[in-house]
């Protein structure tokens, strides 16, 4: 299974302290994300990626301290149910 984020256009983020808001437009929510949700939706703006694939681009770009694939598979189930990931 392979995971993408909305085009950039649907959502609008601001950095407010250890938050991210994401505005998702599509459906007028506004959604508090923290590390490592939105690296993940940033990620995946850039091109549909499987779990593996994605953790192994996470790992080389942040330091994540609870880096293993059920820890991500959990945060994209969550990313999914909120609309802000569409898994394919």
């Amino acid at each position: 299974m392979r995971y993408r984020a909305p085009a950039d256009a649907a959502l609008l983020t601001a950095e407010l302290d250890a938050f991210t808001a994401v505005f998702h437009r599509p459906s007028g929510i506004t959604h508090l994300l923290v590390s490592p949700a939105p690296e993940i939706v940033a990620l995946l703006a850039d091109t549909p990626l499987d779990l593996d694939t994605l953790l192994v681009r996470l790992g080389e770009r942040y330091d994540l301290a609870d880096a293993s694939r059920d820890a991500l598979a959990a945060r994209l189930d969550e990313l999914v149910a909120a609309g802000l990931v569409e898994a394919l």
